[in-house]
């Protein structure tokens, strides 16, 4: 084991200055590590949507410098006195989260990313009043409890995706007991977290049912991804003859629409799962969940115990996500594409072999 030393390090990333969005590179000081951190280089790290949001301070919470990227897989070089489940040279991920309280209800039932005092693995403070960067770097500091261990046989490039856009939709299959063959989904919106839906959805042995707002992505879904139906949700006719067909619909449309039409989708007892960031009112008419007992209900990413699992289904399964390997020297342009939904359908970038050299 490699033993860790109590003094700061310096590495480099590509940071956003300003709201303007704009990564470029930028050198800053790791925190403090102590005996239960693992210091890991960083091989890959996936692009979400909520990058950009971060980056352009949509959500008027940013700080700056920021260094973004939060599904991270690198390779363990030292770790702490007290860290028990890595060991020098282990390749490992990141996800969105990098410390709790440890004290709270979610927290003891381990569900930590539902804890109050939770902290983002970047533009949020660590315990050390330091800023905390993420996996668009070279290096990070993590506390074992916030680290998985990539399962042998599963690349990098495609672990990355798993940790933020797979098991958010893996989370809420488990939670809520859907994990069982033979159930009849849906999944609405074709993009990073509704790709990794349908292939997630299969791999358990799901009937899984594509929607959609347009018929541009049929071949995708059913061709490439493997969904056995694919519904434009402009088609009233076909929408009508789906009717109480669906055990649960995963909705991860990041933008508000009415929810009726996916309500009258769902069986007797079918929940309508939603998992896109949505910041203004939805609208339905209550008596679509009360003549069928059915439920509209939310989840948050997962927790590291879903995760692990999550890694090891995927391999298990052989799922692979449709991804876009780039370098970091692209990662301006991938934003933009990101933002305009212009990705198939998950952007990787090749951390460690691009150039990140600051100014």
């Amino acid at each position: 084991m490699g033993s860790m030393k109590e003094e700061e390090r310096k590495t480099t990333g590509w940071a956003a200055r300003d709201p303007s969005g704009i990564l470029s590179p930028y050198t800053f000081t790791l925190r403090k590590t102590g005996a239960e951190d693992v210091l890991i280089k960083v091989i890959c790290c996936g692009v979400c949507h909520t990058d950009v949001h971060q980056i352009k301070n949509d959500l008027g919470m940013s700080n700056y410098p920021m260094v973004p990227g939060h599904e991270v897989v690198g390779e363990v070089v030292e770790v702490g006195s007290d860290v028990s489940k890595f060991n020098v040279g282990d390749t490992v991920g990141v996800g969105l989260l990098v410390g709790c309280c440890n004290s709270c209800r979610p927290c003891e039932a381990e569900v930590e990313q539902y804890c109050n005092k939770k902290i983002w693995s970047y533009n949020d403070v660590y315990t050390d009043g330091k800023p905390t960067q993420g996996g668009f770097s070279t290096s990070m500091v993590v506390h074992q409890k916030f680290v998985v261990k990539i399962p042998q046989g599963l690349s990098p490039e495609q672990a990355a995706p798993l940790l933020c856009a797979g098991v958010t939709v893996y989370s809420p299959l488990s939670h809520f007991g859907l994990k069982k063959n033979g159930l009849k989904g849906a999944i609405v919106g074709l993009g990073g977290v509704g790709h990794m839906g349908v292939l997630i959805a299969k791999a358990m042995g799901h009937h899984v049912t594509v929607i959609s707002s347009s018929d541009k992505k049929r071949y995708e879904a059913m061709n490439v991804l493997g969904a056995d139906e694919y519904l434009v949700s402009s088609d009233t006719a076909k929408i009508q003859a789906s009717v109480d067909s669906f055990d649960y619909i995963i909705d991860t449309v990041p933008a508000n629409h009415p929810l009726d039409e996916y309500l009258s989708l769902l069986k007797l007892d079918g929940k309508l799962i939603l998992l896109g960031v949505i910041n203004t009112p939805l609208q339905f008419i209550s008596p679509l969940l009360m003549g069928g007992r059915k439920t509209i209900t939310g989840t948050f990413i997962g927790s590291m115990k879903e995760i692990e699992e999550l890694l090891e289904f995927c391999k298990e399964k052989d799922v692979k996500s449709t991804v876009e390997i780039v370098k970091m020297d692209y990662i301006n342009t991938a934003m933009e594409r990101v933002a305009k939904n212009d990705v198939r359908y998950r952007f990787v970038v090749d951390v460690a072999g691009s150039k990140l050299e600051d100014e």
